[in-house]
């Protein structure tokens, strides 16, 4: 049976170029970087090619680039070692109710270990409330952070403008931003942007998993979170996967070298799996805005009267893999706190359905994966006793 793809949220195909980069550090070029032998030197330059990659993509500095095991991992090097290190300064935190788990434990972390966190509300379409933010700011508020594309619905925060917020405050606050589902959909200056820490992931890029990478702007200092032998990086000490590093710089290069019409894709891609969706199955509801203010690879629906888990697990006997509420929320059954938090009913939330888009998908295969879904939905309601059938 052929397989048909949908939920690149959670992890994309890599490519095959990347695959290609990568197996050279199999064998050959298994020597560590940094050795004082011509082997080692080589790496070591590799090494900050590939450095280099990563922060050309994003408007960086090499020297702010460091790689991590993962885009989570990255995520609390930055909060852990940043909060740790900079508590004399304050020890107020402000995020949202909607951001990415990788966020949302780790304030709860600080919370219980004595920083007072401040949780933002969110409003209807996903985007967190300016002017509580504005509100929110104290003289002791250290950090903000935020998750720049919405991992359920796909809401684009509007970072500049955060960030103009925030400089507002008398003092130095800082933005970490996940960018997981933003970094390679959307443009990323950090300067221009005013980021200090950002995480990113390869596995998101149609790169290899366990390979991420933290930005971390020169000025910001954290501190050690991952304690060990320093041979490469101060934050993720210990050894590094040439293989997983070279295979992200090389998703980087394919993802950037047609960004606009990799983007335009997923654009047209998502649109039309949406249009499709709303012409063909009546009592649907898209989760989440409309356009520009939308990730170019999510679409996020609801379907009145039926059980998401259920839609999921028939279009995967169909050979069609999707995701229901958030891939990171949903396993536990539970009603998906981001859209709980949006307003949506525990109806809705149940019944949403994520559709994740990535450069490889069809409009071929969009028609085939709504015309399974349009009978599934069908039979589900037919046996639903919600759906009224007059």
């Amino acid at each position: 049976m052929k397989k048909y793809y949908f939920d690149n949220c959670k992890t994309s195909q890599p490519a095959p170029e990347v695959i290609e980069a990568m197996m050279p550090y199999f064998g050959e070029k298994f020597i560590f970087p940094a050795d004082f032998v011509l082997g080692g030197s080589t790496a070591a330059e590799e090494l900050e090619g590939f450095k280099k990659t990563i922060a050309d993509s994003i408007g960086a500095n090499v020297s702010e680039i460091h790689f991590t095991g993962s885009g989570t991992i990255a995520n609390n090097i930055a909060i852990k070692g940043f909060l740790s290190e900079n508590a004399k300064h304050g020890t107020h935190i402000i995020v949202s109710v909607i951001d990415y788990p990788d966020l949302l434990t780790n304030a709860a972390f600080f919370e219980k270990s004595g920083f007072d966190v401040t949780y933002l509300e969110s409003d209807k379409n996903g985007f967190i409330n300016l002017e509580q933010l504005e509100n929110a700011i104290r003289p002791d508020t250290i950090i903000f952070m935020t998750t720049f594309v919405n991992h359920t619905v796909g809401s684009i925060q509007p970072i500049k403008k955060i960030r103009e917020i925030l400089d507002t405050a008398d003092h130095k606050i800082v933005i970490h931003v996940d960018a997981g589902q933003a970094y390679g959909k959307l443009p990323i200056d950090v300067n221009e942007l005013g980021i200090d820490l950002m995480s990113i992931s390869a596995h998101k890029i149609h790169g290899p998993q366990g390979v991420g990478a933290l930005y971390q702007r020169k000025g910001v200092v954290i501190g050690p979170v991952i304690h060990g032998i320093n041979r490469l990086d101060n934050h993720q000490t210990g050894a590094v996967s040439m293989a997983n590093i070279a295979g992200f710089a090389k998703a980087v290069e394919l993802t950037f070298s047609d960004f606009k019409e990799n983007v335009n894709h997923l654009k047209e891609l998502s649109n039309y799996l949406l249009e499709k969706i709303e012409k063909t199955i009546p009592y649907t509801l898209l989760n989440g805005p409309r356009g520009e203010a939308r990730a170019p690879h999510n679409i996020n629906v609801s379907f009145d009267f039926i059980e998401g888990e259920a839609i999921m697990l028939m279009m995967d006997m169909a050979g069609i893999s999707v995701a229901t509420g958030s891939a990171c929320a949903s396993q536990g059954l539970k009603a998906n706190y981001i859209l709980m938090a949006m307003g949506r009913n525990h109806e809705q939330s149940h019944s949403s359905m994520k559709f994740t888009l990535s450069r490889y998908n069809t409009k071929e295969e969009i028609d085939y994966a709504v015309e399974k879904l349009a009978e599934i939905v069908k039979e589900l309601r037919s046996r639903s006793p919600l759906y009224n059938k007059e």
